[in-house]
């Protein structure tokens, strides 16, 4: 019975936040088509179908753009001064969010997959991603920057590789990257091929 009742308690847990969301943009709507539709008429003597479906998504635009200005911009800024307060957490701050946006960020820095020659005896090659191309910092110009993932993990390793070792292959970079953490189980649809 216990058991019942803790599957009771997380089924709610899970359809609240959308049954409250959905109860909300349905009163919403409801309000906003309503004194919508009695203004259009009071004015202009017109009964426009789906005003309330306009003024519903101008509503949830503006909700939009104030929250992100006023409520979300001044958080990111309380959050970041903690951080920045702190060196220790500022460095794996700062690791972890340039990994996480190199994977799904605005700079997607694993966008050009290439096989790399391992061993120039034999024509093993290994898949991975050139991360920079430009090592002046480090004193290398001929080379890049290539991460290679491991499978099964979200870890990899680093190499700088001669860019003569490089070939560059024309297959979506995130298929490349199912294929490496899949262990080559994972692979695109024949019909991509």
């Amino acid at each position: 019975m216990k058991k019942l009742a803790n599957y009771l308690l997380q089924g709610l847990l899970y359809i609240a936040p959308l049954s409250i969301t959905a109860f909300i943009i349905y009163s919403v709507f409801t309000f906003l088509d309503g004194l919508s539709q009695k203004l259009i008429v009071h004015f202009f003597d017109i009964n426009i179908p789906g005003l309330g479906v306009l003024t519903l998504l101008i509503f949830l635009i503006f909700v939009g753009i104030l929250g992100r200005t006023i409520i979300a911009q001044p958080l990111k800024l309380v959050f970041k001064k903690i951080i920045d307060s702190i060196p220790l957490l500022k460095f794996i701050y700062s690791a972890f969010n340039d990994l996480f946006s190199a994977f799904v960020g605005k700079e997607k820095k694993f966008n050009q997959p290439v096989l790399v020659k391992v061993n120039l005896n034999s024509d093993l090659e290994k898949l991975g991603f050139i991360t920079e191309e430009n090592l002046e910092l480090i004193d290398e110009k001929n080379k890049v920057a290539v991460y290679f993932p491991h499978s099964y993990n979200f870890s990899g390793e680093l190499f700088i590789v001669p860019r003569a070792n490089i070939k560059p292959i024309s297959v979506n970079s995130s298929d490349v990257m199912k294929f490496i953490v899949s262990a080559g189980l994972t692979g695109w649809d024949k019909e991509d091929i």
